[in-house]
């Protein structure tokens, strides 16, 4: 009687609660409300759209910052270009007047003993070798000289070329005048006097000139970019040729390669292809690049 007193005197909405926590299923823990994924998706997408303005604005303001040129730098690309103007009328006139005096020579030369009967073809054939001899050795010669004198007793002198150029020309373009008086000594003897000899020396003196006219091209224009040297610059060899002189300045080999058109072999010789490769990669990368 006690007991059914008892459990009668429980509260009905204590049962209800009781059982409707028994029957409730449990929340799923990867489940995820509609809502909540909807909410959290415009919030990315949001954020998504301010990271893309903030990048667009970014860019357009380096890109502005890029392409203002300030009067400093205008007056510094002013300069720069009335100082490759300057050496490219200083290379055209003496590229055509040292060209016009030696084909004039070579032709008044010859034309002469032919016209008087004394055509020899020793002469003749001596003069070829001589001069291509003479246009290899000029090499070898430029090679010893940068090593045993520009960089030694004469760096003084040598010195500028080794420096950032305040105006066109340079203290260095000294060794282009020496180099240039013998040849022009002994183009004039051979012009002047007939014979076996003297016709030697008109070809060692045209082959110095003829070295030295690609030397400039090559060098002065191609390597250093001190005037546009149009379709030589895309030459594949004379491409490495650039690349393995700009890393005798760059001194990671300790000054190798001294010479210019043999500079590749020098760079294999001392191991340093890797340098070499690495040196043409770069400039074919910015010569790539676009000029805004």
């Amino acid at each position: 009687m006690a007991t059914g007193v008892s459990v009668a005197s429980i509260p009905i909405w204590y049962c209800f609660r009781r059982n409707n926590l028994l029957t409730r299923k449990p929340i799923s823990q990867t489940s995820t409300p509609c809502f909540v994924l909807a909410s959290a998706k415009k919030r990315h997408l949001v954020m998504e759209k301010r990271t893309e303005h903030e990048f667009t604005e970014k860019s357009l303001k380096q890109t502005e910052r890029r392409n203002v040129i300030t009067p400093r730098v205008a007056e510094r690309l002013a300069r720069r270009k009335s100082e490759r103007n300057t050496y490219l009328v200083a290379a055209i006139i003496s590229s055509l007047g040292v060209t016009s005096a030696a084909a004039m020579a070579v032709y008044y030369r010859f034309s002469w003993q032919t016209e008087i009967g004394e055509f020899l073809v020793p002469e003749m054939l001596g003069t070829f070798l001589l001069s291509v001899g003479s246009a290899v050795g000029m090499e070898f010669w430029a090679r010893w000289a940068h090593r045993a004198l520009w960089h030694a007793s004469l760096w003084q002198m040598h010195e500028s070329h080794h420096r950032p150029r305040d105006g066109p020309f340079e203290i260095n373009d000294v060794f282009a005048i020496i180099n240039a008086a013998p040849a022009i000594a002994l183009l004039s003897y051979g012009f002047c006097t007939k014979g076996l000899f003297p016709g030697l020396c008109f070809g060692a003196g045209l082959g110095i000139t003829v070295f030295g006219m690609a030397y400039m091209f090559v060098h002065d224009g191609l390597v250093h970019r001190r005037f546009p040297v149009g379709p030589i610059a895309d030459v594949p060899y004379l491409q490495r040729v650039a690349a393995a002189h700009q890393v005798h300045h760059t001194n990671i080999l300790n000054g190798v390669p001294y010479g210019l058109f043999l500079g590749p072999k020098e760079i294999e010789e001392v191991g340093g292809m890797a340098e070499l490769e690495k040196e043409i990669k770069r400039r074919s990368t910015k010569s790539t690049i676009p000029k805004s």
